[in-house]
């Protein structure tokens, strides 16, 4: 049975609510954006792999007259107690659950970074609960030398995202100075992100740390090349799927997080899925700054009306 908890509303702003969705192992926290009417346009938003569901708020901005939905993934964010096994196979029966939870039809689909591998694994799982996906720089198998282990994995895909999740900060504001001086955020840094990087935190002085868990982290970063669902499920992709991809990547270097040209490979090979470059933005930035979140949302309501 899947069932979700009471509405929580957060001081201030009365566009976001939050509510817990029963889950394997216990509750998944999903925050809510948007009209209060179910029937309104709806889409799930997933985020990514060492984010939390507060890395939305600028795409709900973007779209005020949509409801979000979108979920602390399990082992991030106040979601990270669930137990393992992770892996997308099992985030994407979370996600299921509270689409059956919160929803009553198949909704669009949006994923940031492994958002979209989890996005991807859903579609193939719970064919029933998407009509489409707009996948945000991820989704699609990344560029990783043959041979590398799971750890060298993980350095080579996430560096110093992954190191992060090992340290502790003595207070907020350390991890909130860290968090400016990242590369990324450089001409980015505002009120939502902000908010974004308080949420991360758990514990209390002077030992806070980020809420993902290195574990949760690693296992998935880890699934995604050894793993069989991604490819099965691109194998298998039967809706209507947009990536759009970063031109820089996590630190905001030029080189980003998909080469140029390799996903047009991609989109040779399955016909449902179409590529779109978003210019000027990072791999954060392109969800996490207002000129991405409105790209973004541009293909959201273009998948909306279609």
């Amino acid at each position: 049975m899947t069932r979700a908890s009471g509405i929580t509303r957060e001081a201030g702003n009365t566009n976001y609510r939050a509510t817990d969705v029963q889950v394997r192992g216990g509750m998944l926290h999903t925050g809510i954006w948007g009209p209060e009417d179910s029937a309104a346009p709806t889409i799930l938003a997933v985020h990514g792999v060492t984010a939390s569901h507060k890395a939305w708020p600028y795409l709900a901005e973007a779209l005020p007259d949509v409801r979000i939905i979108a979920p602390d993934l399990r082992g991030r964010g106040r979601s990270n107690g669930l137990p393992a096994p992770y892996g997308m196979p099992s985030h994407a029966e979370d996600l299921a659950a509270v689409l059956a939870a919160l929803t009553t039809g198949p909704v669009v689909v949006v994923g940031h970074s492994m958002g979209g591998f989890v996005a991807v694994v859903l579609a193939n799982m719970f064919p029933e609960r998407v009509r489409s996906l707009v996948l945000v720089d991820g989704g699609l198998p990344l560029q990783v030398p043959d041979g590398l282990s799971d750890e060298e994995i993980v350095a080579a895909v996430l560096g110093p995202a992954a190191e992060r999740l090992k340290a502790t900060f003595p207070s907020r504001e350390v991890y909130r100075s860290f968090w400016r001086q990242h590369p990324a955020f450089s001409h980015d840094w505002g009120p939502l992100v902000e908010a974004y990087v308080d949420y991360d935190l758990t514990g209390e002085e002077p030992e806070l740390r980020p809420s993902t868990r290195y574990q949760a982290m690693a296992e998935d970063t880890a699934e995604l090349h050894r793993g069989a669902s991604l490819l099965k499920a691109l194998d298998e992709l039967a809706v209507d799927t947009e990536v759009l991809r970063a031109p820089r990547g996590l630190l905001n270097e030029p080189s980003g997080l998909y080469a140029p040209g390799y996903l047009d490979a991609w989109a040779e090979k399955l016909p449902d899925l179409r590529i779109r470059e978003v210019p000027e933005v990072n791999h954060y930035t392109i969800v996490m700054g207002e000129a991405g979140a409105a790209a973004v949302a541009e293909s959201v309501r273009t998948a909306l009306a279609r």
